[in-house]
């Protein structure tokens, strides 16, 4: 597979992401914490290449991007106060939260009753999941290995195993996103990342 290369400032960007994720593609782009690696949420078989590509254990699970709070009820019909209160601090921004996921997700996401969600602090990003709908994302680096900040490291790693490589230059951010189990009280913080600990904890 010939990995295509774009550069996200081009005019072209949006319309060809759009036209490859809806045909199945795989993709990696720049967020505002690290390089991602992700497909839409309703096509399975594109989910389970994200497994392949990354040499990722199926037991863990992979989380979702959303563009708008409105695209959380075909995630979740569940969320929980405190996830509400975070989420209305820190959203957009390097905060997942751990929600009890809707029925209608594919098993190929998560072999669990829960699902990891985020909207991200990057423009062209959100506006590319608010046309697409939302999409299955993760970090775009073989397991194991560190986050990518660089377009030039993404293909580095991935080339001939992703279908296309939008470069949108070095992410501000560079650490990936915290992530905070919602799912009962007290809440607990899964894994520590952008958002410090304390902050969190001061906002619940």
């Amino acid at each position: 597979m010939k990995t295509c290369v774009i550069q996200q400032r081009s005019k072209q960007s949006v319309n060809k992401t759009k036209q490859s994720l809806k045909t199945g593609g795989v993709i990696a782009f720049a967020t505002d914490t690290v390089y991602g690696l992700g497909c839409l949420v309703t096509q399975p078989e594109a989910i389970a290449r994200i497994y392949q590509i990354k040499e990722r254990d199926q037991l863990k699970a992979i989380p979702v991007l959303i563009g708008e709070t409105d695209q959380l009820s075909s995630i979740t019909a569940t969320i929980p106060p405190s996830a509400q209160k975070l989420i209305s601090q820190f959203w957009p921004g390097a905060l997942t939260v751990i929600l009890k996921k809707d029925a209608g997700l594919p098993q190929e996401l998560t072999i669990y009753d829960t699902v990891g969600v985020r909207m991200p602090d990057h423009d062209w990003l959100r506006h590319l999941i608010i046309d697409c709908g939302p999409m299955a994302v993760t970090s775009a680096n073989i397991s194991g290995e560190a986050s990518l900040s660089t377009a030039d490291a993404v293909y580095t790693s991935l080339s001939g195993k992703i279908d296309l490589l939008v470069d949108g230059g070095t992410c501000d951010g560079g650490v990936p996103s915290t992530v905070v189990d919602c799912t009962s009280e007290p809440i607990k913080i899964l894994r520590d990342g952008a958002i410090p600990a304390d902050v969190l904890q001061s906002n619940t």
